[in-house]
């Protein structure tokens, strides 16, 4: 028990006792004592750490709002066209989210209303940071000539916008489908807002005679 205390990694592994926990019993049912249990501590090392239940819920959200942001730097950073980077990072904003509630059995909704009003500030957190990813995409874009977009700033705030509809705050990973149609509505939400971003092409004129 005190080896596992003592690991630098302890923090992740209190989080993924947490992300277990949260799918078997629910945010209601989940105890410090259970968190405790599945990790191998003393419930007092979890109190090192996070102040509370609510803490750990909240810490485990901003951790899967991490892999989301740092996944999208990765594709902003690529060699891909602008147009195509783009579309790859709205579907992962959407598919990351996914994946990591997929496997829980109450929706996010029931399981975060506990914490609403400290989770919506973090909230609008995340979708900042997103926003600005974007945005930085978007400019190099524009400077390329690959992209058509008088305000990015703006711009970056739809595109996030528009995709949060897929997010499964409210639903639950059955209410929201198949992994599969997510992608695809994701995909389709994405082509739609890129068409938007496209060059118009430059038409040549000859004078009439």
């Amino acid at each position: 028990m005190r080896h596992i205390a003592g690991r630098e990694d302890i923090r992740d592994l209190i989080l993924d006792a947490v992300d277990v926990l949260l799918a078997r019993f629910g945010y209601k049912k989940m105890t410090m004592e259970d968190v405790a249990r599945q990790v191998g501590i003393g419930k007092g090392t979890i109190y090192l750490h996070f102040p509370g239940k609510e803490e750990l819920i909240l810490s485990h959200i901003d951790r899967i709002a991490g892999r989301v942001a740092s996944k999208l730097r990765n594709i902003a950073a690529s060699s891909a066209s602008h147009p195509a980077r783009i579309r790859e990072m709205l579907s992962a904003r959407v598919l990351i989210r996914f994946d990591s509630v997929s496997h829980y059995s109450q929706s996010l909704s029931d399981l975060l209303a506990s914490v609403r009003t400290a989770f919506l500030a973090r909230r609008e957190k995340y979708f900042r940071i997103e926003e600005k990813i974007f945005e930085d995409v978007l400019r190099e874009g524009v400077k390329a000539g690959t992209l058509d977009c008088p305000d990015p700033r703006s711009a970056s705030r739809v595109l996030v916008q528009c995709t949060n509809s897929l997010l499964p705050y409210s639903l639950s990973a059955r209410e929201l489908g198949e992994r599969e149609n997510v992608a695809a509505d994701a995909g389709r939400i994405a082509d739609f807002l890129i068409k938007g971003l496209a060059p118009c092409p430059k038409r040549s004129f000859r004078s009439k005679r």
